[in-house]
């Protein structure tokens, strides 16, 4: 069975960037895992916050890969305030990935984060969440080490007990404007089955009992 699993990643800026993204959008593939990411292979006619939350709705995972977008040599961090910090050498991933992480955390999607090395770890791509971070160069060699492997195997069962437990919910689920009655007696369990019978034959004795005590009174013509 393919599981849609919704992969966060920003526009790629170079080469090795994009090496590295279709290098584990391979992987996936190859895992029965169908990659779907906004601007690459999904598309909508509405705002893109729309077409992410319809696309997060089907998925039953979501893979972080956050690499860097923005790069600043030399800058500060709350500049001008006492607690002012000098930065070197920074760079910062797209906001989108903060975005989508938290949006899949709010549906309890499985979640695997890379990060790649030398971006500012804040938000949701700290340490210390309900997920565990890779952390280094974004190269397809990454995606083989022992680490990779590991983390991705684990995610990967999680994502395919979100799916069935999702299937399952949405089967059980009954729309009483549709259902016919032999639809509703087999829903039911046989305890189930039994209290309604008992229940229906109460009310037929109660009704005969109320018959016989308060006879029927015919209408004067």
């Amino acid at each position: 069975m393919i599981h849609t699993v919704f992969v966060s990643v920003g526009a790629t800026a170079n080469d090795n960037q994009e090496t590295f993204v279709r290098a584990v959008e391979t992987r996936l593939t190859n895992e029965n895992l169908n990659p779907a990411t906004v601007g690459r292979n999904l598309f909508g006619s509405v705002a893109p916050l729309r077409t992410i939350m319809d696309s997060l709705n089907k998925s039953s995972g979501i893979i972080v890969i956050a690499m860097e977008r923005t790069f600043f040599p030399t800058g500060f961090e709350k500049r001008g305030g006492s607690f002012e910090t000098p930065l070197n050498n920074i760079a910062y991933p797209t906001p989108w990935n903060q975005i989508e992480a938290a949006l899949a955390y709010s549906k309890s999607l499985p979640i695997m984060i890379i990060v790649e090395n030398g971006l500012k770890m804040e938000g949701l791509l700290e340490y210390g969440y309900d997920w565990y971070i890779i952390k280094g160069k974004l190269e397809p060699t990454l995606l083989h080490t022992n680490e990779f492997n590991g983390v991705f195997s684990d995610w990967k069962k999680k994502v395919e007990v979100f799916q069935t437990e999702a299937t399952a919910a949405s089967g059980s689920s009954l729309n009483l404007t549709e259902i016919t009655l032999f639809d509703l007696v087999r829903a039911m369990k046989i305890p189930q089955v039994w209290a309604v019978l008992a229940a229906i034959a109460i009310l037929l004795a109660s009704a005969f009992a109320l018959g016989s005590h308060f006879p029927s009174v015919v209408s004067k013509q």
